[in-house]
């Protein structure tokens, strides 16, 4: 890893949680992501089970988590499953855990190695009544690729058919979402590497330099501060560009008078940070880009003063809806016969904003949260509005990372530059 070491009290706290919520004579398990092939004899880069880092820390193949907090033994009661040290692979492939590496990460005393494990566990899972088991139910899931955790589903209930099997997502959903201190301290460490980063570019943007140059800047100061790198994609959309959501091609020249949209983020310690800022390429705005801008930018603190333990986020959506049909038609967007004759499923807002504003945040991008139930403290979402007009090639969106309080919200990204005299100032040469 290139991050520094975690606090293993974060990792430790997550399985407490867990096993709060676990049936009496209940065993839980979780086991790692494969190892996926690409092409040839390669593989593509190893991303742990959200899940089981989220409880243990652990960013290596062939690991499990097992938790029994009835065990009559109790150093059984949590147990890390590593895959045993092999000299000749590590001279291949590099350096594996040892036990008391996966100790310090994960703040679990009992370490076993793979290749025994299977006894062991067959013995545990006797002494149980319930048997918890992993799976991916984050609501934007769409990959239809059978993993190595719905592999070990299907092998469990053949191995044991007659136990009572329990899901984990219900409960990981309820926990993961709501984020501990020291969790988002880690979250913080991504944000300030992504807030010196989106500084960095400001100083390197000027005419003439591609989106991939962008790029190449980001993944640098990335790597740089200890960072494994994007949490995801990123995306840098200059001109007509920006209009597409997703875009990643990043391969057109950023040219003198346009826009450039970066939605771009460091991930660190396992968790991510997650920023838009768009941005004029030669360092000034033009009047009509300024006007754009500032609208997108009141949708943006309109939107963050509404987050707070309470909200339901389907709603909170339809409230900044109903505000960007005013602002739209401030600055010539929509009239007042199109909001008239618009639909609660087809809003007259949708033509120039048609995404959400607000997602949860953490190990992953779109972490795991509900949409439906009230939000809690301790969540931490984006808000992230924007404004996309094809005709003008212009595409605006602006987001922050916020951490929701007790009364309301704090906003992780408040000293990133935001506004058009503080993003011009930045950006002179």
């Amino acid at each position: 890893m290139k991050y520094l070491a975690l606090n293993p009290l974060i990792f430790k706290q997550n399985r407490q949680r867990f096993q709060k919520e676990m049936l009496a004579s209940s065993v839980a398990i979780f086991v790692s992501n494969d190892e996926m092939p690409s092409n040839g004899d390669a593989t593509y880069p190893f991303k742990q089970n959200s899940d089981l880092y989220w409880l243990t820390g652990i960013v290596q193949e062939d690991s499990m988590l097992i938790l029994f907090p009835d065990h009559p033994d109790h150093k059984y009661r949590e147990v890390l499953v590593l895959t045993r040290p092999n000299e000749l692979k590590e001279k291949w492939d590099g350096k594996r855990l040892r036990a008391e590496e996966g100790k310090a990460i994960s703040g679990i005393d009992t370490v076993i190695w793979l290749d025994v494990h299977d006894s062991l566990l067959q013995t545990w899972i006797h002494l149980a009544k319930y048997i918890y088991l992993d799976s991916n139910e984050n609501d934007r899931k769409s990959s239809v690729v059978q993993t190595r955790t719905y592999r070990f589903i299907e092998e469990s209930k053949k191995r044991y058919p007659l136990h009572q099997y329990l899901r984990s997502a219900p409960i990981l959903k309820a926990l993961r979402s709501v984020k501990t201190p020291e969790e988002v301290e880690v979250i913080q460490k991504a944000i300030d590497i992504t807030h010196n980063t989106f500084n960095r570019v400001m100083q390197f943007m000027r005419p003439g330099v591609f989106e991939f140059d962008v790029e190449a800047e980001i993944q640098h100061s990335f790597l740089s501060q200890r960072a494994t790198g994007p949490a995801y994609g990123s995306i840098l959309a200059s001109g007509g560009n920006a209009c597409i959501l997703h875009y990643v091609a990043n391969n057109q020249e950023c040219r003198n008078g346009d826009m450039i949209l970066m939605d771009f983020g460091a991930e660190y310690g396992g968790y991510c940070a997650d920023l838009s800022r768009t941005i004029p390429v030669n360092g000034r705005f033009t009047k009509r880009q300024k006007e754009v801008y500032n609208a997108c930018l009141h949708l943006h603190r309109f939107a963050k003063s509404l987050l707070k333990p309470g909200t339901i986020i389907n709603e909170y959506h339809q409230q900044v809806g109903d505000e960007a049909d005013i602002i739209f038609q401030k600055i010539g967007l929509i009239s007042k016969s199109d909001v008239k004759n618009a639909t609660r499923e087809n809003p007259a807002y949708w033509k120039y904003m048609y995404h959400g504003i607000s997602h949860h945040l953490g190990i992953d991008v779109h972490d795991l949260g509900t949409r439906t139930e009230p939000l809690r403290a301790g969540m931490v979402l984006t808000v992230e509005p924007g404004i996309y007009i094809e005709e003008e090639k212009l595409g605006i969106r602006i987001e922050n990372n916020v951490w929701l309080t007790k009364n309301g919200n704090r906003d992780l990204m408040k000293n990133i530059p935001i506004t058009v005299e503080d993003i011009e100032a930045a950006m002179k040469h």
